[in-house]
């Protein structure tokens, strides 16, 4: 039988659309979370909060043609809806169709609704997106030095908010916006699909994210964020298309998650350099769990390499990779002080990877030429365990900086099948400290062996994060 991993092995750059199908259509059923289902004229759902109130876009003039620009009415609708915040909340639900919008901002106590049928078509007009200032702990544009255009979907300074729906489709229709960077046309930032700064208790589900100009999900400087059965999809060969980038961020869980991408497809971060540093905003007390990722020349889940916030007590589990780089990346580099602690991984199913572990102390991309030399990271108490990878190039590329080495790396019970022309030493290791157990192939001199007594010693936690015992309340919608 012609398998998923065959296809991907043999046809890594055939079109971006067919791989995410197959993935979508072999792994929707089972996933929890997508419990989302139509009841003679009603929705129901689950979410953190239920609301008191409800309208449709259509009450709000929306035509979902797919050609009449719809950005009035969705900002129209939210301001309308945000006077029942202190009566129960409101939700705006999104029926069927092609609803074309520039960018428009959410309010609190809200729930953004989306049909299955329904799509939110991001406007390829570039006066659609106000440009804004920087992100204060990077001081700097990431395509361009001045400010940023605002993502499609934005919040700031929000309590309680939702995103949900019956997998509805949220598209930037980013090849515009590809072709600028490539051509360097950009006078700015490209914007995400959704970003919401400064806010608490903030829930993302069962939508399916597309073709987004640059990141995809960029929660920042914001705490207690559920992001739940999310479909991802980009080409693979798009810029900078990251999936989910928790930035600056406490207590957040990520769980039955889709990506194929152009970049990480879960990319952790806190800051560039010394706008980083002197924000001093860690990411910390992050779960991820039951994550698939596609990303040939990425990682699935990469810590950096903007982490001069610091990044601390980050938890993964139930990893499956595909066609991917690398599976777990920490990227930094002197200049980027900060620090990355505490990371805890355990049961990765790997399959086509360049690296399985790659840790990198020579990143550069700095926001500007202020930088402090002496800035260099801390990075320790790293754990993988109970890893399966197969055809893979090169086990692990472990690279600290001299001076400062990388200590406290655990790896336990990890089997990696090495491709047939795979490198001949499969492990460098450089300014690193560490111990290995039951690792096959054999680990580099740095990382000694401790015996199989041993193979279960990286550590992992037991106790559980208040994100995970957040319990999810049932909903409905009644169709009008």
């Amino acid at each position: 039988m012609f398998s998923l991993f065959d296809l991907l092995s043999q046809m890594r750059d055939m079109a971006w659309l067919f791989i995410a199908v197959v993935m979508a259509v072999g792994s929707v059923a089972g996933v929890e979370g997508r419990n989302v289902r139509l009841l003679e004229g009603s929705m129901d759902y689950t979410a953190i909060n239920c609301r008191g109130h409800s309208a449709s876009i259509t009450d709000f003039g929306g035509v979902g043609d797919g050609k009449t620009l719809n950005t009035r009415a969705f900002q129209e609708a939210v301001n309308t809806l945000s006077q029942y915040g202190s009566d129960g909340g409101a939700q705006l639900y999104v029926p069927a169709g092609q609803w074309l919008t520039g960018s428009f901002n959410l309010t609190s106590h809200f729930t953004l609704f989306l049909h299955k049928d329904a799509t939110l078509l991001a406007s390829q007009d570039i006066n659609e997106w106000p440009v804004i200032d920087p992100l204060p702990s990077y001081g700097h544009g990431r395509d361009a030095a001045g400010g940023r255009y605002i993502s499609l979907i934005f919040g700031t300074n929000l309590t309680d908010v939702i995103i949900t729906g019956d997998n509805g489709t949220i598209d930037g229709q980013g090849l515009l916006w590809w072709q600028k960077f490539h051509g360097k046309k950009l006078k700015y930032t490209r914007p995400y699909l959704l970003e919401i700064m400064y806010s608490d208790t903030i829930q993302i589900s069962n939508v399916t994210f597309l073709n987004s100009p640059s990141w995809n999900v960029h929660p920042v400087y914001s705490s207690n964020i559920l992001l739940q059965g999310i479909t991802i999809l980009a080409p693979i060969q798009s810029p900078n298309t990251d999936g989910i980038n928790p930035d600056s961020c406490s207590n957040t869980r990520i769980e039955d998650t889709y990506i194929v991408s152009g970049d990480d497809c879960v990319a952790v971060k806190s800051g560039w350099d010394e706008y980083g540093i002197s924000y001093g905003m860690p990411t910390e007390h992050l779960v991820i769990k039951r994550l698939t990722c596609i990303s040939p020349y990425s990682a699935a889940i990469a810590l950096g390499s903007e982490m001069s916030g610091g990044i601390q007590d980050v938890r993964a589990e139930d990893i499956v990779a595909i066609n991917t780089e690398s599976a777990v990346r920490i990227k930094t580099g002197v200049g980027r002080g900060g620090f990355v602690k505490d990371i805890y991984v355990k049961g990765m199913t790997l399959h086509t990877m360049k690296w399985v572990f790659w840790i990198t102390g020579n990143y550069g991309s700095h926001a500007d030429t202020h930088w402090d030399p002496n800035a260099v990271p801390v990075i320790q108490n790293i754990n993988y365990r109970d890893i399966v990878a197969e055809n893979v190039t090169m086990a692990a590329r472990l690279e600290g900086i001299s001076g400062d080495a990388f200590t406290g790396i655990c790896i336990s019970n990890a089997t990696i099948g090495m491709r047939v022309k795979a490198k001949k030493v499969p492990w460098t290791c450089s300014d690193v400290e560490g111990v290995t157990s039951g690792v096959v192939p054999k680990p580099c001199d740095l990382l000694p062996d401790q015996g199989p007594e041993k193979i279960g010693m990286c550590s992992f936690p037991q106790e559980k994060l208040d994100i995970e015992n957040v319990e999810l309340k049932k909903c409905s919608y009644v169709m009008t």
